[in-house]
């Protein structure tokens, strides 16, 4: 059973406003609902970032 394609890629530069605080103090944001942490992000900012890995619920970013 194939899962859902998800919109972003490792390596994709995205631009993302950073809407919640994750319990590990990384800036969280939602690309058509995929979940993706921001290191050293914080709440509002709307930025530039790379996507450095994409797991099956979420990914990570990092700021660009």
């Amino acid at each position: 059973m194939e899962g859902a394609a998800k919109p972003v890629e490792e390596g994709q530069m995205v631009e993302v406003t950073i809407d919640s605080k994750g319990g590990r103090g990384d800036g969280i944001a939602h690309i058509e609902g995929f979940v993706i942490f921001v290191a050293g992000a914080e709440v509002g900012q709307k930025i530039n970032v790379k996507i450095t890995k994409v797991a099956r619920t979420y990914a990570t970013a990092q700021i660009a």
